[in-house]
């Protein structure tokens, strides 16, 4: 399944539960990287699948649901 992940791609690392895009691929790891930019990490081959939908929204609808839940104010 990983096969499918070249760089650019968007991925998910199931143990940090984070999005990022493929930036390198060295050995059995990848290297990740959010999407808007910010630290790379890296995490096993085995730890990543490339993301889905619901994977790329997530983060977008936890933050609009904290912001409404606070009034706006975070």
């Amino acid at each position: 399944m990983n096969d499918a992940l070249t760089i650019g791609a968007l991925a998910y690392d199931t143990i940090t539960r984070r999005v990022g895009v493929v930036m390198a691929e060295y050995g059995t790891r990848y290297y990740l990287r959010p999407p808007h930019g910010g630290c790379e990490w890296d995490a096993p081959r085995t730890d990543i699948r490339p993301a889905t939908v619901t994977d790329r929204i997530r983060p977008v609808l936890t933050e609009a649901n904290a912001r409404s839940s606070t009034g706006g104010i975070l």
